[in-house]
């Protein structure tokens, strides 16, 4: 039975645009350029140099502690490996392949004789190899998230609700790919040792439910599907995790502390073809879509892929467009150029046209308290603004600022357009460069204390 979550907001969807366009499959670029960050946790360090012979599927960034191996979406010649433009803002590592289209796939890639005879240990290093992170856009390596909930977590959940507006890519992926769908969640039923796994879904996708319900049914499969009632943001983790299963994530927590474990629908896709086929992650479906695209569609590109490409693609952009944006309208990340790449965690490219300009240059608070209604977390927006814009961060931290999920519920609410979130991701940075200067003071002060001692024995 679907709960409610606290707070949230209910934007237009602006999906008619895409919902009802299969996925296309772009024609492959003549190169690609694949940042070494596309997860989180530090980047990885390249396997390969200027002049080197790459195919598709062979690693070619390999990660350091907390992270998932990068691997090439093309097969070609490794053009050059340095700084380019990052989604994210300034330069990343990235390595440029120039495509020889002859789309040679690596000798890495190996499918098992039977996947279904694999050990859960067998499939979790599958998973790892594959470089499988959450393609919804947070980027959390996949295996970490399995090995750290296996014996803790009793509800799998496949978070199929996009309830960003625009974004329609996990949509037609229910549609056209449900057998991918289903056979990852049995995946990690398996893993997970779970009954059963329940997929959340907005009930604005009601095709997409019926086209699932189907498979689940033929294949006999133990996974049930949950309609949702349409609200953003339905697709954070917490808050679906608390509309499915009635508990909340206590502040500081992660699904696992409520005993849930939560993944998107193509990063499930992407399990089913790790297991299944030895396939890393080498595509990405993309919505390209917003005022400023001539003619919107939802593409599959290969990792790397130029903006610029998929613009396109899609006829070009507006001559009005001012705004570009990688991820969702509430979400999402402006970008300075278009010569930025397809990561594992884009979902969408959106351009937008000069009329759709509603900011406000110097805001005022009329203290509403719309903000607070808003916000998902039982935060408030209106108090973190002020500690963050006068860098009162003791009081910041002291307002959980650190558990702002950063969705602009709380901007899109406000009726004065107070630049909330923004001022969300300055005020977060500030604290933790706060909180890394103390940890080292602190480590500093004892160093001198220990050498001092050790000067009077």
């Amino acid at each position: 039975m679907a709960q409610a979550f606290f707070g949230g907001v209910h934007p237009n969807d602006m999906k008619a645009a895409t919902n009802e366009k299969a996925i296309e499959q772009l024609a492959p670029p003549a190169e690609v350029v694949i940042p070494m960050s596309m997860h989180f946790g530090a980047p990885c360090t390249p396997l390969v140099k200027a002049g080197d012979h790459v195919k598709v599927g062979q690693k070619i960034g390999e990660f350091h502690g907390l992270g998932a191996p990068i691997h090439a979406s093309v097969s070609g010649t490794v053009k050059v490996v340095e700084p380019r433009p990052y989604t994210m803002g300034g330069d990343m590592m990235s390595v440029v392949i120039e495509n020889d289209f002859q789309n040679e796939l690596s000798e890495e890639v190996q499918a098992p004789a039977d996947p279904d005879a694999l050990s859960v240990d067998e499939m979790v290093e599958m998973v790892k190899n594959a470089g499988i992170v959450g393609m919804g856009g947070a980027t959390f390596p996949t295996h970490v998230k399995i090995t750290s909930g296996i014996g803790k977590v009793d509800t799998v959940i496949i978070n199929g609700a996009e309830c960003e507006p625009y974004i329609t890519g996990d949509h037609r992926t229910m549609l056209e790919r449900p057998e991918e769908i289903i056979g990852g969640a049995k995946y990690l039923a398996k893993m997970f040792g779970v009954d059963k796994v329940i997929i959340g879904v907005e009930d604005n996708k009601q095709n997409g439910i019926d086209s699932r319900n189907q498979v689940i049914a033929a294949q006999k499969a133990p996974v049930v599907v949950e309609p949702l009632h349409c609200r953003y943001p339905q697709g954070g983790e917490k808050q679906l995790c608390q509309a499915i299963t009635g508990k909340q994530v206590p502040p500081g927590g992660l699904p696992a502390n409520i005993g849930c474990a939560v993944f998107n629908i193509n990063t499930t896709c992407a399990i089913f073809r790790a297991i299944t086929q030895g396939m890393p992650v080498v595509n990405k479906v993309v919505t390209v879509s917003g005022s400023g695209v001539v003619e919107p569609k939802n593409l599959e590109c290969p990792i790397g892929t130029p903006f610029s490409c998929l613009f396109d693609a899609c006829g070009g952009l507006n001559d009005k467009t001012y705004k570009l944006v990688a991820g969702g309208p509430m979400m999402g990340m402006a970008q300075y150029t278009a010569d930025v790449s397809v990561g594992k965690g884009t979902g969408a490219i959106l351009a937008f046209c000069e009329n759709e300009e509603q900011t406000v240059e110097h805001p005022q608070c009329i203290r509403c308290g719309k903000c607070v209604a808003a916000c998902p977390m039982h935060l408030e927006p209106l108090f973190m603004y002020q500690y963050a814009s006068k860098n009162m961060l003791d009081e910041l931290n002291d307002a959980h600022i650190m558990d702002c999920m950063e969705c602009g519920a709380c901007a899109y609410a406000c009726p004065a357009r107070v630049h909330l979130t923004h001022m969300f991701k300055y005020g977060k940075q500030k604290l933790k460069d706060k909180m890394a200067a103390d940890k080292a003071a602190a480590e500093a002060k004892k160093a001198a204390e220990e050498k001092k001692e050790a000067a009077n024995k």
